[in-house]
C-alpha cells in the first residue's frame, strides 16, 4: 500500500491502471535490441530546470510506486536537442521519457516516428483526467488529432518594473509602456528604459506577444501574415522600443543578456517569461529585487494577447524497451496530485485544477500571480510560427524586427520576408505528414 498526492492506493492497483490501454495500436509495446531490456532502469533525459529539480526530489516516490530504479540525465536545452536528434534518428532505445519542447519540437519528431501515441492512455484513463489539462497546451502536444506528449511546464510573458522609478503603478498599455520607458531611458546615468529581446530567431517567441495584441499572426489563413499592416505595425513599434529606449548592442541580446541589466538596477523595464521570475529577483545576484513589481503584458489595439504556452513536456521514445513504464512516469509526473504539489512549490503546472486551488500561487508574489492568471485568461497557445522547422522560420519572421531596431525600412523587410516565408510554408505543408 502506498501514498500518492494523500490518496491510499495499491501498488498493483496503480501499475494496472498507469498501463491502461498498453495495446500495440496504443504505440507502447513493441521490440528492441538494446537499451536494458523491458526490466532494466527506467531512463529519463531532461533538461535544467526548475521543474527537473522539483521532480527529482519526488522520484523515490514514484520508484517505491512502480518498483523501478530510475536514471536521470540533465542538459541544456542545445544539448537536448542535439541528443535526441542523434539518438533517435539511429532508433537508440537507450532513452525512455524524453523532456521536450512541444512547439519547437513536436512536428519534427512525431513526422519521423521518434514519439509513441499516447491518444488511448491519456483519453481512456478516468483517473488521469486528460480534460483538466489546459486547451491550449493539449493543442500543442496534439498533431493529427493524435497526443504525442504531456505539458509539464506553462509560461506566459510578464511585466518586470522597478516600483522605485514608477511609484503610480505599472503601465497598462504599450503606448504607455513606450512613453514611460523613453521618459526614464538616460544612458548617460546608466539607466536603460526597456530590456529585451533582440537577438534575431530568440527574439521571435517573446515578440510574439506584441504580434498577437496588435492584432496580427505569424500565418493568416495558411499564407504568410508578417506583411499585414498589424504586423508592420507590431514590428515597428517593438524595434523602435528596442532602439530609442533599449540596451547598446541589444540585436545580440536574448534572455541571458536581458536579465542582469535588470538585475543590476540598470533597466526600469522588462518584460520576459514569467517561469524565469528569479533570474531577475533572486537577492543573491539582484540589487533591485526587493523593488520589483510584476505585471499582465501591456495592452495593444487588439488588447491583452500574450503568449501562454506549455513551454516543456514530456514524450516516450518511440524506440524504448520500457514503453509501458515510462507512460507509469508520465502518468505519475502529471498527476493532478503531482502538478499541485509543484506548482505549491513554485513550477507554474498545465492543469486547470492546479491554478484554480487557492494555494497553489502562494509560491509566487502575489502580483506575478496576478499576471499569471491575466496572461492564461487571455493569452494565445504559440509564441512562434507553427511549423516542422521552426528555426529557419523564426529567422526568416525575426528579420523585419531586426530591421526595425536599426531603423530600416520595415514595410520593405517585412513584404521580403513574406515572400520568403510564403515560400517556406508550401515546403513545410509537404513535410508535415506524420509517418
Amino acid at each position: 500500500m502506498f501514498v500518492l498526492g494523500g490518496h491510499v492506493i495499491q501498488r498493483r492497483e496503480f501499475l494496472r491502471a498507469a498501463a491502461l490501454g498498453a495495446l500495440a495500436g496504443a504505440g507502447l509495446t513493441g521490440c528492441g535490441s538494446s537499451g536494458g531490456g523491458p526490466d532494466g532502469d527506467l531512463r529519463l533525459v531532461l533538461c535544467n530546470h526548475v521543474w527537473t529539480t522539483a521532480i527529482r526530489e519526488r522520484l523515490p516516490e514514484f520508484e517505491q510506486l512502480s518498483g523501478r530504479r530510475v536514471v536521470v540525465s540533465t542538459m541544456t536545452a542545445d544539448q537536448l536537442s542535439s541528443t535526441y536528434n542523434v539518438k533517435l534518428n539511429a532508433s537508440a532505445p537507450d532513452v525512455d521519457v524524453m523532456m521536450y519542447r512541444p512547439l519547437q519540437e513536436q512536428l519534427l519528431f512525431a513526422r519521423n516516428g521518434w514519439l509513441a501515441d499516447l491518444t488511448d492512455h491519456v483519453t481512456g484513463d478516468t483517473g488521469y483526467d486528460w480534460s483538466d489539462v489546459q486547451a491550449g497546451a493539449r493543442e500543442r502536444v496534439t498533431t493529427e488529432g493524435r497526443v504525442f506528449g504531456v505539458p509539464i511546464v506553462t509560461e506566459r510573458p510578464t511585466l518586470y518594473y522597478r516600483r522605485d522609478l514608477v511609484p503610480d503603478g505599472p503601465p497598462a498599455t504599450l503606448d504607455e509602456l513606450r512613453e514611460t520607458a523613453l521618459r526614464l531611458h538616460d544612458p548617460a546615468a546608466g539607466m536603460t528604459g526597456f530590456a529585451g529581446r533582440g537577438q534575431r530567431n530568440f527574439a521571435v517567441s517573446m515578440f510574439s506577444s506584441y504580434l498577437y495584441s496588435f492584432g496580427g499572426d505569424f500565418v493568416v489563413d495558411g499564407r504568410s501574415g508578417v506583411a499585414t499592416p498589424e504586423a508592420v505595425a507590431a514590428y515597428s513599434y517593438y524595434g523602435g522600443l528596442l532602439r530609442d529606449a533599449g540596451p547598446l548592442g541589444v540585436t545580440n541580446m536574448s534572455l541571458e543578456q536581458i536579465t542582469p541589466i535588470f538585475a543590476q538596477g540598470r533597466a526600469a523595464f522588462a518584460i520576459d517569461a514569467d517561469s524565469v521570475y528569479l533570474n531577475f529577483v533572486d537577492p543573491e545576484t539582484s540589487l533591485v529585487g526587493d523593488r520589483t513589481g510584476f505585471a499582465p503584458f501591456p495592452a495593444g489595439p487588439a488588447g491583452s494577447r500574450p503568449f501562454n504556452i506549455a513551454s516543456w513536456g514530456l514524450a516516450v521514445n518511440a524506440f524504448s524497451e520500457r514503453r509501458d513504464v515510462a507512460w507509469e512516469f508520465l502518468r505519475w509526473a502529471t498527476s493532478p496530485e503531482t502538478v499541485l504539489a509543484l506548482q505549491r512549490a513554485g513550477v507554474p503546472g498545465a492543469r486547470d485544477s492546479a491554478w484554480q486551488d487557492p494555494d497553489a500561487g502562494a509560491a509566487f508574489p502575489p502580483d506575478l500571480a496576478a499576471s499569471m492568471v491575466a496572461g492564461s485568461a487571455t493569452g494565445v497557445p504559440r509564441d512562434r510560427p507553427d511549423v516542422v522547422q521552426v528555426g529557419r522560420a523564426r529567422d526568416i519572421v525575426g528579420r523585419p524586427m531586426v530591421a526595425a531596431v536599426l531603423g530600416e525600412d520595415v514595410v520593405a523587410e517585412a513584404h521580403d520576408a513574406s515572400e520568403e516565408f510564403d515560400e517556406f510554408l508550401v515546403r513545410d505543408a509537404r513535410q508535415r505528414r506524420i509517418r
